[in-house]
């Protein structure tokens, strides 16, 4: 579970912002909030993050998604760090760029930090953090690792930590070293944390394809509830002639595709599918195909492009939301824009899906990004689960709970407040010299 994420001059987040996932004194849905009895504190199963254009939603996420990549898959020798800085102040351009988590992971609460230039990773600290201690397991600093006392014994760590490049993070080298110690924290950037982009259509919807797969039936259960006029999924058989796609990959596809191995691809166009498999020494590709009711009652056959943008949207995120739902799960997911292509009230009920399976032992979590107010209802969102992003005229980006602002009361219409302008977060926009030479902010701001 993420607990808490804190970032510092990262592209509109100048000054440090910190995102936190323990649950407030908030009485309300207290019985689906997760509880981490070992700790005595309670972690929010979801959060919202509304804002308006370029306020910052989707720089929270590419911040995200740039330690995910900077853990998961590393950098290349002598290769510069694809880190963003604040760029509206000279000074602030050429300073580190920093970054904390705390981390739940298998009932251990992990602090994980670094800060990081374009050419070199300047600090790294990893630290686990017990019921009534805290113990520093490393602490990367001037070109020294400074173990802790419990791990000076083992003469490996020093080894690996002396073949750690300087843009590079030992979290990652350590583990490419085949050292166990702080592989959870590594495996949980790798496997718990899910980022899904706006514009994903790549996600694992060979599910519908597999009728073995626990999720089988409900996936296409739950898409033909969800008004999407879809019946069920299936897939065709094709042959990999038929494809387009250039010879180069059809070729690789032939000598990289194992036997038993799976493999989703699109074609050339983005508009297919598929499923590439090899059974028996034989390439099998299935393309994914959607199943409508026709009037007499038989089924036609749709192509996945002839869907609308809509249902294959809900097809990219129903088996996210599933995955969730899921007793044992232990993933992160966050959306950006979940709201997209999708109507309110779809996008509610698989919200609706998601919380109606969190309960005090949940290990799951939702963070999402969105511009849809109707979905800012505390009949469905606590306080402190929806967020607000907002960017001053200095092009600085902050970031703030609903829960810190004394006049949100439980009973209060929430969405009224925020539309008027009084919890930040909407677009400023200026009325001059296009319309009618008149300057003006639309809504103006009421100080709190």
């Amino acid at each position: 579970m993420l607990i808490k994420f804190i970032v510092e001059n990262w592209m509109s987040f100048h000054n440090q912002s910190s995102f936190s996932m323990i649950a407030t004194r908030e009485k309300q849905h207290r019985g689906r909030v997760p509880l981490l009895k070992k700790y005595k504190t309670n972690i929010l199963p979801i959060a919202a993050i509304y804002g308006g254009n370029a306020s910052g939603k989707t720089n929270f996420f590419k911040a995200l998604n740039f330690v995910r990549e900077l853990v998961v898959k590393g950098t290349q020798p002598d290769s510069l760090i694809s880190v963003e800085p604040f760029l509206l102040d000279t000074k602030d351009s050429e300073q580190p760029t920093r970054f904390s988590f705390e981390l739940l992971i298998d009932e251990t609460i992990y602090e994980f930090s670094f800060a990081v230039t374009r050419k070199e990773i300047l600090e790294e600290k990893l630290v686990q953090i017990n019921s009534d201690s805290e113990t520093i397991l490393y602490n990367r600093r001037d070109g020294k690792p400074n173990f802790d006392v419990s791990l000076k014994k083992d003469q490996f760590l020093d080894f690996a930590f002396k073949g750690t490049r300087d843009n590079q993070l030992f979290l990652t080298n350590s583990v490419s070293q085949k050292v166990e110690t702080f592989k959870p924290v590594y495996n949980w950037f790798k496997d718990s944390l899910v980022l899904v982009a706006p514009d994903s259509r790549f996600t694992p919807f060979e599910h519908f394809l597999d009728e073995e797969h626990p999720h089988y039936s409900l996936m296409n259960k739950s898409l033909s509830q969800l008004d999407t006029g879809i019946d069920h999924l299936g897939f065709q058989e094709i042959p990999i002639n038929n494809i387009t796609l250039p010879e180069s990959v059809k070729t690789e596809l032939q000598e990289n595709v194992k036997e038993g191995m799976t493999i989703r691809m699109l074609d050339g166009y983005g508009k297919q599918r598929f499923v590439v498999t090899r059974k028996n020494g034989e390439l099998i590709i299935k393309k994914l195909i959607t199943y409508h009711p026709k009037l007499d009652g038989s089924e036609a056959a749709f192509e996945i492009h002839q869907e609308s943008d809509g249902s294959r949207r809900v097809i990219d995120l129903l088996p996210a939301f599933l995955a969730i739902s899921v007793e044992s799960s232990k993933k992160v997911f966050v959306i950006d824009e979940v709201d997209r292509s999708l109507h309110s009230i779809l996008t509610r009920q698989l919200l609706e899906l998601y919380l109606e399976s969190c309960s005090p032992d949940s290990r799951a979590q939702l963070l999402f990004t969105t511009h849809d107010v109707l979905l800012m209802d505390q009949q469905l969102l606590r306080r402190d689960e929806m967020w607000v992003t907002e960017r001053n005229r200095q092009g600085i980006s902050t970031l703030l709970s609903f829960s810190e602002f004394k006049d949100v009361r439980y009973d209060k219409d929430i969405r009224k407040s925020y539309l008027q302008g009084r919890l930040g977060g909407i677009p400023r926009i200026l009325i001059g010299s296009t319309f009618n030479n008149k300057e003006s902010t639309i809504p103006k701001r009421e100080s709190n």
